[in-house]
């Protein structure tokens, strides 16, 4: 079976690179926590094409590698290698070809609303990425809270609704 699930993933992955070159636009759901705190487990990415020149140090950036997607934030660029890395991560990443950097995050999609990625980091932000980086510890406590916060949300949108509001409704079409 597991050859069966790597093909379909390499079929996945084919097909959202050819999206992607045609100039159209994947959405993608973030799993891992090294874009932590500007990306989060469960956002969904808009990533869509833009030719190398558009796309710029400070920019979120989907790199494929190994036959895996990666979003990173573009570090540097040096002619034709571009080095990304995850914002909690202590290290940049290997560099890669211009030709593995197949979109940019144009939108971050969150249950409390829609985000543009700003390709400059704030104080604040780099400090707490830089916090998570260095304490596995407070990053694990920090996905779980933010996991359990999002249930309970979820949880909360589904709740049947109470009689009063269900009469105040009645009442109001009456």
């Amino acid at each position: 079976m597991p050859i069966m699930t790597e093909a379909r993933e390499g079929h996945k992955l084919d097909l959202a690179a050819e999206v992607l070159s045609s100039g159209g636009t994947i959405r993608l759901q973030a799993l891992g926590t090294s874009m932590l705190p500007s990306i989060w487990p469960g956002d969904v990415l808009s990533i869509a094409h833009k030719p190398g020149e558009e796309i710029v140090p400070g920019h979120i950036v989907l790199v494929t590698r190994d036959g895996r997607f990666f979003v990173h934030r573009l570090i540097e660029k040096h002619n034709s290698r571009w080095i990304t890395r995850g914002d909690s991560l202590p290290q940049n990443d290997e560099s890669v070809a211009e030709v593995q950097v197949l979109g940019k995050v144009s939108l971050i999609h969150r249950k409390t609303g829609i985000m543009v990625p700003n390709p400059r980091l704030s104080l604040l932000v780099r400090t707490l990425a830089w916090i998570l980086c260095h304490w596995n510890s407070l990053r694990n406590i920090t996905v779980r809270i933010h996991s359990f916060w999002s249930f309970w949300q979820r949880r909360a949108e589904q709740r049947p609704k109470s009689n009063a509001e269900k009469t105040a409704v009645l009442d109001l079409s009456a």
